[in-house]
Formats: C-alpha cells, structure tokens, sequence
C-alpha cells in the first residue's frame, strides 16, 4: 500500500494540536484559542482524508480546498497564541512550520488534480 506524506503528516500535526490544547487547558486555563485551534487543527487532516475518497476530481479538489482553508485558520491561531504569550515564539514557529509544509503540499496537491482534468 502506498503511504501518503500529505495523510501521514497532517495527522502528525494534529496530534500535536491536540497537545497543544492539552497543555493551554492545563497551564493557562485557556479553552476559548484552545477549542478553535484543536478543530481547525484536527478539521485539515480529516479533509484531507475524506477528500481520497472523494467521488470524483472534483470533490477531491473541494476537500483538498477545505484543509486548505483550515491551515488558513490554523495559522491565524497559532500566531494569536504567541503574541498573546500563550506558547512562546520557538513552540509557535515549530508549529507554524508544519502548517506551512501542509499548506505547500496542499497546494501542489490542488494544482495537481487540476493539471489533470485538462
């Protein structure tokens, strides 16, 4: 079976979201940022999984979209959580940095499919 980084590293991700809302729950009582990152964060992956399955090429690419949109957000709360000292500005970029490989990956994944339609 042929393993797939885009599947593979977004569910890598979420888990440390998941982390992530742990923590800002436990040490800062932090639940409005934490609620709205865990879904945006764990919300990628799932779009993306459900969009291999997807009917056609264009629902893949609808899905492919949606994750894409919810690194979008994702991005805005991570950068929200560090300039509000949530997590500190090395935590964030780590995090960050994995949002933005998703999000290239996303991207070449789109024009891809799109490629392909023609």
């Amino acid at each position: 079976m042929k393993e797939n980084a885009l599947i593979d590293k977004s569910i890598y991700f979420a888990s440390r979201i998941i982390k992530l809302h742990k923590y800002l729950i436990k040490n800062h009582k932090e639940t409005i940022i934490s609620k709205q990152i865990v879904r945006s964060g764990t919300s990628i992956g799932a779009n993306i999984n459900e969009g291999n399955y997807g009917q056609s090429r264009a629902d893949f690419i609808a899905k492919m979209h949606i994750a894409l949109k919810e690194t979008a957000e994702t991005e805005y709360w991570l950068k929200l959580l560090v300039m509000s000292e949530y997590i500190s500005a090395k935590e964030g970029q780590s995090l960050l940095n994995d949002c933005l490989q998703i999000k290239r990956m996303l991207i070449s994944s789109i024009n891809t499919a799109k490629n392909n339609e023609k």
